[in-house]
């Protein structure tokens, strides 16, 4: 599968839609686990410690699906 478009419905959607919401729903977990296991103030910068979070999982997620359902 990759990253080729998925139709539905005659719409063609793109699979890194899936792999964002994926990294999204990761990140609000970690998120909410690093402040239950650290605390409240110990990240300093926390927009951008969520942005790049959800970067490196929304990534990881793409790169995982790829080599999985990746045809031999």
């Amino acid at each position: 599968m990759g990253l080729h478009e998925i139709a539905v419905g005659g719409i063609y959607l793109s699979p890194l839609l899936i792999y964002a919401l994926i990294g999204f729903v990761a990140t609000l977990t970690i998120r909410s686990l690093l402040h239950w296991v650290v605390g409240e103030y110990a990240l300093w910068y926390e927009a951008w410690f969520d942005i790049s979070l959800f970067v490196i999982l929304t990534a990881a997620t793409t790169f995982i699906f790829t080599v999985l359902l990746q045809s031999p």
